[in-house]
């Protein structure tokens, strides 16, 4: 990783329960962001509710660090960008988070975001500390995010301008073999010739072409081979038990 462009510092500025600051930690990392800077926390740090609702992101909880100032928070950050659904009457650059997640690219230096407490969010001498304020489209009705969801949307576009992989994607199982395939049809038309499926008797060629042409087109694996082998087995065996 580039060190003239390090990752961004998410600072909860007062947060207030340790779950949000679980859940929080939890979205930076799904992310690749592990710098986590809490701004006098409400209960105190650490907090043991944290732990539980960061479901594994113990890395970020167990790095975090703790200051009394917002100014003390971002001291040694060249880029602070303000998190906020109003602007609260303060001139400043507005970015949305694809444009902030650009600049922290490219731009020298730390960077550090600003999250505010979950009830009223950044104070305006908060915002006042930042350089940039970040917003996103949001319905004016109901403009409440929690602390994750505000932390997941910028993390998610930070992720995304640096290109992070996507998750490996479950390995399928290959094709069946022909000889497979072929011995399951063919148990299939015995099964059918015994019921008198297959009439007029001009119309089994037709009629079987069309029956492979199901068999063959999903592309079967062999341990479904297998299982539908077995559901006719069984079917055949019922029909003996019947007889």
């Amino acid at each position: 990783m580039n060190s003239s462009f390090p990752p961004p510092a998410i600072v909860l500025v007062r947060p207030q329960l340790g779950e949000n600051i679980g859940t929080a930690a939890r979205a930076m990392l799904n992310f690749g962001l592990t710098e986590m800077r809490l701004v006098a926390p409400r209960d105190g740090w650490p907090n043991p509710a944290a732990g539980p609702a960061a479901s594994g992101a113990d890395a970020v909880l167990d790095g975090a660090r703790v200051f009394d100032t917002v100014a003390e928070a971002t001291a040694d950050c060249a880029h602070v960008y303000a998190t906020t659904v109003r602007k609260r009457g303060v001139t400043k650059p507005v970015l949305t988070p694809e444009q902030a997640s650009a600049a922290i690219h490219t731009e020298v230096g730390k960077s550090a975001i600003l999250f505010g407490a979950e009830r009223s969010g950044l104070a305006t001498d908060d915002v006042a500390l930042a350089r940039s304020i970040v917003t996103v489209p949001i319905n004016p009705d109901f403009s409440s995010l929690n602390l994750a969801q505000a932390v997941i949307l910028i993390a998610y576009e930070w992720s995304r301008t640096r290109g992070l992989a996507s998750p490996t994607e479950t390995e399928l199982d290959p094709p069946a073999p022909q000889a497979e395939l072929e011995g399951m049809i063919a148990q299939l038309d015995a099964m059918l010739e015994a019921a008198g499926y297959f009439r007029p008797p001009e119309r089994i060629p037709a009629t079987k072409r069309a029956l492979r042409g199901v068999l063959t087109k999903p592309g079967w694996t062999s341990q479904e081979v297998r299982t539908l082998r077995g559901v006719l087995s069984a079917l055949k065996g019922r029909k003996r038990q019947r007889g």
